[in-house]
């Protein structure tokens, strides 16, 4: 039973009683009896003050709990006149402004974190309590490679492969660095806030990629024009030595003078060698920014194959052009793209060997161009190193195909990425925008 109730059935019960006593007064004294209603009637109506008095407080402060329950800050209370009323409605009138104010308060520094969230350069995952993704900005959209409708309600270890070997076992308060796709750098920390007595768990994820590759381009830019200088004077020196030799030849007994001639050629021929290597590497250092021009993506490719056809039928490699069906026009330097090209493309005949196919497929939405060899795939401890300056596995090679394909790629503003994804294939994928 409420209060009111208890109140109104013991105001009912009292005056009840009164009129009971009144009647049997009027048996006696018909003035008492008069006197009596007269009582009876004053007491209702102070009843009924009090009553007011009790009960306009507790309607008023249940109307308040109602308004906060429903999260309504904006409604308040008029003064009635009443001293201990009008305390309790100037009372509440000051909890709910500041309420209000706290509200707006928290509503407009939500607001702002939450722009701040989606506009930072760096990734960030909100996690659940069971490691599903919660929330996810576009940065971090961007570094996974994969919108957020395709990542929001996945466990952390359904993340793309490397991302989820990485963050499914890296503790909270730790950081991380790794490399995706061999050439993407990426630093991530584990960390946690509370939220209403709550621990919600977020990963930060910032991109290295820029800033390792500068300090690295100044270092080896350095080494190799110390290097190429020294080599060049030397070699210069050393050839015209050489060069002189050659008048003494038919002074030389007529015996020795092939054998002569044929160590100064082998010689001369070394140094030239060696001076030709040391102008591959020079060219990496002294590459230009791009002259972009309109071209045709698709012309580009075909001029290509046409260079390499003769060596693709020696190795018997066919090609497989899987081509959007209209021109794909792209802002690029013609002559850095063909060479970036073609390394990407001599590269795939070198992992075919022979007997194989190399397949070029291009699109428009989004536009981007892949090349996909039969060559056998890339092992996972090679994939980590493929764009590494100076790093190769073939027996041969010098380690800066790859590194002005990178070079090349980034001066344009393409970002690309080169996997084998456990398979025999291996993609070289380039997107241009």
């Amino acid at each position: 039973m409420t209060l009111r109730s208890k109140f109104i059935l013991f105001a009912v019960l009292v005056h009840g009683l009164m009129v009971v006593l009144a009647y049997f007064v009027l048996q006696q004294n018909k003035y008492l009896f008069l006197g009596m209603e007269l009582l009876i009637i004053c007491s209702i109506f102070v009843t009924f003050q009090l009553y007011s008095s009790f009960f306009k407080p507790l309607s008023l402060i249940r109307a308040g709990i109602e308004s906060i329950r429903d999260k309504d800050f904006s409604t308040k209370f008029m003064a009635v006149g009443q001293q201990d009323l009008d305390e309790l409605v100037n009372v509440y009138n000051r909890m709910i402004d500041q309420l209000r104010r706290e509200r707006v308060a928290q509503a407009e520094k939500h607001f702002l974190l939450d722009k701040l969230i989606q506009a930072s350069p760096a990734g960030i995952i909100l996690l659940g309590f069971d490691n599903q993704v919660e929330s996810i900005n576009p940065a971090a959209e961007r570094f996974l490679e994969k919108p957020a409708s395709e990542l929001l309600g996945k466990h952390i270890s359904q993340l793309p492969s490397t991302w989820a070997q990485q963050l499914s076992v890296l503790p909270t308060g730790q950081s991380t660095t790794f490399r995706v796709h061999g050439i993407w750098t990426y630093r991530c920390h584990r960390a946690h806030f509370m939220d209403r007595g709550f621990q919600h768990y977020f990963v930060l994820i910032e991109e290295l990629t820029e800033a390792i590759l500068q300090n690295e381009r100044q270092a080896y830019e350095k080494v190799i024009r110390v290097m190429s200088h020294e080599v060049n004077n030397t070699t210069g020196a050393i050839n015209s030595i050489l060069g002189s030799l050659e008048f003494y030849t038919p002074q030389l007994q007529e015996e020795h003078q092939p054998d002569f001639s044929h160590v100064l050629q082998v010689a001369i021929d070394r140094n030239t060698n060696l001076s030709r290597f040391m102008a591959n590497f020079a060219d990496v250092v002294r590459l230009p920014q791009p002259r972009k021009t309109l071209t045709d993506l698709h012309a580009l490719l075909h001029d290509l194959h046409r260079l390499l056809k003769p060596e693709l039928e020696r190795r018997r490699i066919s090609m497989e052009w899987l081509l959007a069906a209209q021109p794909l026009e792209v802002d690029l330097d013609r002559q850095q793209m063909e060479q970036a090209l073609l390394n990407i493309l001599k590269n795939a005949m070198e992992a075919i060997g022979e007997d194989g196919t190399i397949q070029l497929q291009t699109q428009h939405n989004p536009p981007q161009v892949v090349i996909k060899d039969s060559g056998g795939g890339i092992p996972e401890e090679v994939q980590q190193h493929l764009f590494t300056p100076f790093y190769t596995s073939k027996k041969t090679g010098q380690g800066i195909g790859l590194t002005m394909v990178r070079d090349i790629l980034m001066n344009h503003g393409f970002t690309f990425s080169l996997s084998s994804n456990g398979s025999a294939h291996t993609s070289f994928t380039i997107r241009l925008h």
